[in-house]
């Protein structure tokens, strides 16, 4: 990419709530792809380690930290003519109060998820209101409270954010490739009906990170390819996932809701330590870890048929993730130590020396059995793609730039996940920056390739239930 599309003006100023991984890739792609006064872009920073990056490039740096205290003020101060965008990449802040102001502000508002204050995921006593069913839940409520308005973009990111826009593009293949001639949905409730006659049981948000350090992971460390915060925050939430009408068995240790969507289910046990079976190209078979993440309640609402408390149909879905090995290595630390270590160290794009982040949907249960759809990016690509980022934040910082652009072109478009958003266009934007967007069918079923010597609790009558999924 040499000649980079200008996606049009952005009025007022641009501010940046954190400035980490994320942050620093979404940076230049913004640069690239908008007109704007430099003059007034913000990013708003505690780390002083980004401020010689920043000022170097004329931008702005306030060095504070976003707080309950202080956002209204803060936030009020940088937006004074009621126009502007807020790009939200941070953690330990409340994407809905931010999101609030900002829409009272005639501010447009992005995120990548629903993050509430500091201390939240582990002070909460109650399991239930750590869930990300709940953290939804209140943004949701926001959204009925008061429709339409300024548009906020909520959870925008990879996944949850990008994979929902990949289900849509994985129906309509599975519509060519079954023969069928069934035009592209207009509504929420033609997609769930399309879905429905597709005989898809449910969707897996399958994963595989392969990229590598040319250096060990250091004892005491959590390394990861994203954020270590956020990565350390949803594994220690409650394993969850939407349950589908299809399903049979419910866990000893699951609770389900009677308020809200009711799309969804949650553990008595943390997302990090729960493994599930899934499939992705490269590895074929493999253990993810059933962490939690908005897109699992948010794809299983969106296709749902019928009325929320029965449903007439309903997929299951979650998050089926396997980060990199120096990833799997630090959690198995922390849980087994039972300690957080103070070390953290997200490898970038000169440190890695291979690999790629494979993040898919897969579609499984309908009549071609299952279908992987997703970026395959590798290192390389994401090196010649864009600077400061490697694969796993190309995926995420270029769903932020496709967020943007439909805001900006959707500026009343009130509170949307990315599920109502207009995928063809989104994907659009985004695609330049994927690498390869393959489809691939497979045979395989949760059934399959699986230890035979040892007795385990799964049920043959349909090899797509969860009972099957989930790892004993």
């Amino acid at each position: 990419m040499t000649n980079y599309p200008n996606y049009g003006h952005i009025d007022g100023p641009i501010v940046m709530i954190g400035f980490g991984s994320i942050g620093r890739g979404t940076l230049p792609l913004i640069e690239r792809h908008f007109d704007y006064d430099a003059k007034q872009f913000v990013v708003i920073e505690p780390s002083h380690d980004a401020h010689t990056f920043l000022t170097q490039r004329g931008i702005r740096h306030v060095e504070e930290k976003v707080t309950r205290e202080n956002y209204r003020a803060l936030l009020s101060g940088l937006f004074p003519d009621g126009k502007g965008f807020c790009v939200n990449l941070s953690v330990d802040t409340s994407s809905l109060d931010i999101m609030k102001l900002c829409r009272e502000l005639g501010v447009l508002y992005i995120d990548t998820v629903v993050e509430p204050w500091e201390g939240f995921y582990f002070d909460t006593p109650d399991n239930a209101d750590r869930t990300n069913y709940a953290l939804r839940q209140t943004v949701r409520d926001e959204k009925a409270r008061n429709p339409g308005g300024p548009t906020a973009v909520s959870c925008c990111g990879a996944n949850p954010g990008m994979v929902s826009w990949f289900v849509k593009e994985a129906l309509m293949t599975l519509v060519s490739d079954t023969g069928r001639s069934d035009p592209m949905p207009t509504s929420r409730e033609d997609w769930a009906r399309l879905m429905q006659s597709l005989g898809v049981k449910g969707v897996h948000i399958a994963e595989r990170d392969t990229q590598k350090s040319s250096q060990p992971k250091p004892l005491g460390t959590f390394v990861n390819t994203w954020s270590v915060e956020g990565f350390i925050s949803e594994g220690f939430q409650p394993a969850e996932l939407g349950w589908g009408t299809h399903e049979t068995w419910l866990p000893e240790t699951a609770h389900s809701y009677d308020t809200g969507c009711q799309a969804g289910i949650w553990f008595e046990r943390p997302g990090a330590i729960t493994r599930v079976h899934t499939w992705c190209p490269t590895p074929g078979p493999q253990y993810g870890f059933l962490v939690t993440h908005n897109e699992a309640i948010s794809i299983s609402d969106y296709y749902t048929v019928g009325a929320p408390d029965a449903p007439a149909y309903r997929p299951t879905c979650h998050y089926a993730y396997r980060p990199s090995d120096d990833a799997v290595l630090s959690l198995e630390e922390c849980f087994g130590s039972g300690v957080t270590q103070t070390k953290h160290h997200i490898l970038d794009e000169n440190e890695i020396i291979g690999g790629r982040d494979e993040l898919g949907v897969l579609l499984y249960g309908h009549e071609k059995n299952a279908l992987w759809y997703g970026s395959r990016l590798s290192i390389e690509e994401a090196r010649e793609l864009a600077p400061f980022q490697n694969a796993t934040g190309l995926q995420v910082s270029s769903a932020v730039l496709a967020g943007m652009v439909w805001a900006l072109e959707n500026p009343e478009a009130g509170i949307v996940e990315t599920d109502e958003m207009d995928h063809v266009r989104c994907l659009e934007v985004q695609r330049p920056y994927l690498g390869p967007v393959e489809a691939h069918y497979t045979d395989w079923t949760p059934l399959a390739n699986r230890w035979t010597q040892f007795e385990e609790d799964i049920d043959e009558s349909d090899p797509w239930l969860f009972r099957n999924v989930l790892a004993s």
